[in-house]
């Protein structure tokens, strides 16, 4: 397989993973409009705190090898 039908394979598997994932979304929406909407809700805070974590994780992380401690 040339590196161009692989790209367009790709292509084509994510464009068709986000329709999926785009019609399943608004499935959901329509037949449980107030699960989805709380389910979406909870994951996107879960997103937020791990978001706000990794980043004070990388500040400790970049303000130990500025004082030269790399660790075992």
């Amino acid at each position: 397989m040339t590196k161009s039908a692989q790209k367009r394979t790709n292509i084509l598997g994510f464009l068709s993973i986000l329709a999926l994932s785009s019609v399943t979304m608004v499935w959901m929406l329509w037949h449980f409009p107030i699960a989805t909407g709380v389910g979406t809700l909870i994951v996107l805070s879960v997103y937020a705190v791990s978001a706000r974590l990794a980043r004070s994780i990388e500040s400790d992380g970049m303000a130990d090898l500025k004082r030269g401690n790399q660790g075992a």
